[in-house]
C-alpha cells in the first residue's frame, strides 16, 4: 500500500480509486436514494466528497501527465475522460496506470 504513496503514478492510482467508488456510490446509491425514495441525504454527503476527489484527479492527470511528458492525443484525454465514466478510472488504472508503475 505504501508503494502508492511514493510516486505521482501512484498517488494518481489511489485517488483514481477514491473518486471511482465515490462516482459509483453517488450514481448507484445516492442520486436513486434521492429520487425514489425522496431522500437527498446521502447525495449531500457523497456529493462534495466526490466533487473534491474530482478536482484531485484533474490535477493530479495534468501533473502526472507534465511529469511523464504524456501526449495529450495519445494518454491524457483517456485518462481524463475516465473520471466522468463509471468505472471508467478502474478501467485506466488497470490499462495504463498500473503499467506504468511496473
Amino acid at each position: 500500500m505504501l508503494k502508492f504513496f511514493n510516486t505521482k503514478i501512484g498517488r494518481l492510482r489511489l485517488i483514481a480509486f477514491l473518486e471511482g467508488i465515490s462516482l459509483l456510490i453517488l450514481t448507484g446509491i445516492a442520486v436513486p436514494l434521492k429520487y425514489v425514495y425522496h431522500d437527498p441525504s446521502l447525495v449531500k454527503a457523497i456529493g462534495p466528497v466526490h466533487g473534491i476527489l474530482f478536482l484531485f484527479f484533474i490535477l493530479n492527470t495534468l501533473s502526472v501527465g507534465i511529469a511523464y511528458k504524456w501526449k495529450f492525443s495519445t494518454t491524457t484525454w483517456k485518462v481524463l475522460l475516465a473520471c466522468i465514466i463509471p468505472f471508467g478510472t478502474f478501467y485506466v488504472d488497470r490499462v495504463i496506470l498500473s503499467r506504468m508503475m511496473a
